[in-house]
């Protein structure tokens, strides 16, 4: 059995020490951060400013507020003796070879005999820190290469030198994967290891392209951002936030570190991102870099005068059709195909980087899936240089390289005599040079749905937007597949006769979930949009006729779920807002991924929620409350009417629980690839029990005396120029529901009184022009508008 760490050292709090400390609190570990001692004064001053900065980083670097408490700030001079308390301690200081092997002396001097001891160098010999040090301190010593930021980054590169134990290795690989969300790619010690090799290779290849081959800014980052299956940020807007002075050291540092190289020169950077490091153009944190925000307007640089501009138009021919299409592979290939500049552009930058990854097989690592792997997790590829590579086609693209003069990798080669015209064999092994095809780790903690329907007779039932897979054991799961996971009609109606067929069936019980980046953003409002525009044209019905039934479908299924008598678990992920919070907080058992923003936000779009959630958020105000009595009561109502009213989004399913769109008993998980697994596990471990419904208990609404209070905070708002006049009058429809209407003391109340509420306060806000400003907005921009 594998020993979970519980407490753990930082050493030394800048941007990255202060951040893996913040993330290691975020797994539960009592974390000393600690760095120089100031020189007058308050010894621990430093520290104590750089995690002040820290606290303000957005998107936040902790869970929730309280979870800054589990890390102890310290100095070397005072506190280096908690090293001796510690079960993992991480030196994260100055890239200073000198100065690193003299922490590392000293921190032998400290530790206990058990102490795994790590570096975060992200281009140091790992071998070299360690020189020195004792058989017993190099045993338990290794590298940990976090990416910045690493609460959000899933890589983990761990680098172990010959020295390291296999215990050691296997210890931090479990815990990283477990408990820290990570992908785990083991690395060799090789300068910049896996991904940031690539990497900084494949941004080279853009900035030269910009310098040298006559692409802008613009039209460089549409061809190597999402069109492609990269993230957004592309080149450009991705070197403004990692901060063009990082980009510099590193490409600095890298090119006398690899002096066999054949694309060594590569790593020559232009004099232009020199001249913008040494003038304070360094990205994002000094709010210009390739580009700048001016009066709200994004420019960027012109290379010959160093001047901001509005972009141009892009001169890419006509991308716009491969640019619809909805599967990456097809983009892939149609790109690859392009006759114009933007197809010479993707031939030149993919052959180039297909070819240099080959190459840097066997030197940084021995699969091609540790480079697809790194890549993934590290850069927020979609698909690896090697996957690419099976996507155009092997043969196509050898000969493609052969024509354009590229050297060809031995292995490679062999492949080719070998007749293998693949790098991944159905999936599930992988080419290893020597070795043919080896069989990839299987995870048996894992599900992947792709895999599940991979077998024609998993799929129970299904209609254009939804399924019902069996996950075996007997355990259904229904999956969204409508567009951005939303809850439109079809998926609705499918979970009401997923419920039918799992009532019916011997099934123990079902899992609600996907594998979309968010688990679902809310009811389809384009689709509620044409149900209201079509019966406004119908002048025989102005009672909105389709919405209220709609509404009483969606309230009366989730009840059904919540008193199903079968285990239904909730697996949720990313984006859980409106609706599909509602949902979520209609399972009574939740799975969530540690990143889940949940949240009910209806307010932005000028209606309430009305799926059942200010029910069930006042049930939450009674259960969290002392005493059964109004004025313990009424705090918890005045926060979820602050919580609601503002439309607030939940950092992380930790502080959705805090907030009360989670129950206490949810289960929280780390690692996102795992929760499907979890909550299969939920429901069969709910079966064993002997599975039974929460019992019906009424709730305790406070009446017009509370409403009051609510009536006041709303006005109070308004008075500060914090709210709008249409959101007062929102809050005041909130307030009525969430204190039970017109009852005029303090009075205990069914679900089915507060649902009518909902209704009744829900389907008056259709008509409201305001609203309809409000949604319509959001479907053109994406965003909430506060009229």
């Amino acid at each position: 059995m594998v020993k979970p760490f519980r407490t753990a050292a930082v050493l030394g709090a800048g941007v990255m020490g202060a951040q893996i400390a913040a993330h290691l609190a975020n797994a539960g570990l009592m974390v000393h951060l600690l760095d120089m001692p100031a020189q007058v004064g308050d010894k621990n001053a430093l520290v104590e400013g750089a995690f002040k900065k820290a606290l303000k980083q957005s998107p936040p670097i902790f869970f929730t507020e309280k979870t800054t408490q589990r890390v102890i700030l310290g100095n070397y001079d005072e506190h280096f003796d908690r090293l001796s308390q510690v079960d993992w301690v991480i030196e994260v200081v100055v890239e200073n070879l000198v100065i690193k092997q003299q922490l590392m002396e000293r921190i032998e001097k400290t530790v206990n005999q058990e102490t795994v001891i790590s570096t975060n160098t992200s281009g140091l010999s790992i071998h070299a820190i360690a020189q020195g040090r004792s058989q017993s301190f190099r045993q338990r010593f290794l590298g940990t290469h976090f990416f910045n930021p690493p609460r959000y980054l899933k890589l983990l590169e761990l680098i172990p030198t010959a020295d390291t134990s296999p215990d050691v290795i296997e210890r931090i690989q479990w815990f990283g994967r477990m408990h820290l969300g990570k992908g785990i790619v083991i690395a060799k010690d090789t300068p910049n290891f896996i991904a940031n090799r690539i990497g900084v290779f494949v941004s080279m290849l853009g900035l030269k392209a910009f310098t040298n081959q006559g692409y802008t800014i613009e039209e460089i980052d549409t061809l190597t951002g999402t069109l492609i299956g990269r993230p957004k940020s592309a080149t450009f807007r991705t070197a403004d936030l990692v901060g063009l002075d990082t980009l510099l050291y590193v490409a600095d540092n890298l090119y006398p570190a690899i002096p066999q190289d054949e694309q060594r020169e590569l790593f020559k950077v232009p004099e232009l991102m020199r001249k913008l490091v040494e003038t304070g153009s360094l990205g994002a944190k000094t709010g210009q870099g390739f580009y700048k925000k001016v009066e709200g307007e994004i420019r960027s640089l012109n290379p010959k005068t160093f001047a901001y501009e509005l972009p141009k138009p892009v001169n890419l021919g006509n991308i716009e059709g491969i640019q619809k299409l909805p599967k990456l592979e097809d983009r892939l290939q149609k790109l690859y195909h392009h006759k114009g500049r933007a197809g010479d552009f993707f031939r030149n930058s993919i052959l180039q980087t297909l070819v240099y990854s080959a190459h840097r097989i066997p030197e940084i690592a021995d699969r091609p899936a540790d480079i697809d792997q790194a890549m993934r997790w590290g850069f927020g590829w979609e698909r690896g240089p090697f996957e690419i590579w099976d996507i155009l086609g092997f043969d196509p693209i050898l000969t493609d390289m052969q024509k354009a003069g590229y050297p060809i990798p031995a292995w490679i080669e062999e492949m080719a005599r070998e007749g293998v015209t693949r790098f991944y064999e159905r999936d599930r092994s992988v080419y290893v040079p020597g070795q043919h095809y080896v069989e990839l780790e299987a995870l048996t903690d894992e599900i992947h749905l792709d895999t599940i329907k991979a077998n024609p007779k998993a799929t129970l039932w299904h209609n254009s937007e939804a399924a019902l897979l069996d996950l075996g054991e007997g355990v259904a799961l229904y999956e969204f597949r409508s567009k951005a996971n939303t809850l439109s009609i079809k998926v609705i109606d499918g979970l009401v006769e997923a419920l039918d067929w799992l009532e019916t069936h011997d099934y123990r019980g079902m899992v609600i979930g996907n594998e979309g980046d968010n688990f679902c953003v809310g009811i389809n409002l384009a689709e509620v949009g044409k149900i209201v525009q079509w019966e406004n044209l119908n002048p025989f019905n102005n009672s909105h006729t389709a919405i209220a039934n709609l509404l009483t479908k969606f309230q009366t299924l989730v009840q059904r779920i919540y008193y199903f008598p079968k285990p239904i678990v909730a697996a949720i992920q990313g984006r859980v807002l409106g609706g599909g919070c509602e949902l979520a907080m209609a399972c009574p058992h939740v799975v969530a991924d540690a990143e889940t923003y949940i949240g009910l936000v209806e307010l932005g779009v000028g209606l309430i929620p009305a799926g059942g959630g200010l029910m069930r958020m006042a049930r939450w105000a009674n259960e969290r409350a002392i005493t059964d009595t109004p004025a313990d009561i009424l705090p918890f109502v005045r926060r979820v009417f602050e919580t609601i009213g503002m439309a607030k989004v939940a950092n992380s399913a930790y502080e959705g629980m805090e907030l009360g769109f989670l129950n206490a008993q949810t289960k929280v998980v780390m690692n996102r690839d795992r929760h499907l697994y979890v909550a299969k596990q939920e429901v069969l471990c709910l079966d064993r029990m002997g599975y039974a419904p929460p019992p019906r208990t009424p709730i305790h609404v406070l009446g017009q005396p509370a409403r009051a209070v609510l009536e006041h905070m709303a006005y109070i708002m308004h008075q500060g120029g914090y709210i709008s006049d249409y959101d007062r009058a929102l809050a005041q429809r909130l307030a009525y529901v969430l204190t039970g209407g017109d009852i005029t003391v303090a009075a205990h109340v069914d679900d089915d009184y507060l649902l009518r509420l909902e209704r009744e306060n829900f389907l008056p806000l259709i008509d409201e022009p305001k609203t309809k400003e409000r949604i319509l907005h959001m479907l053109k921009t994406k965003k909430p508008l506060r009229n």
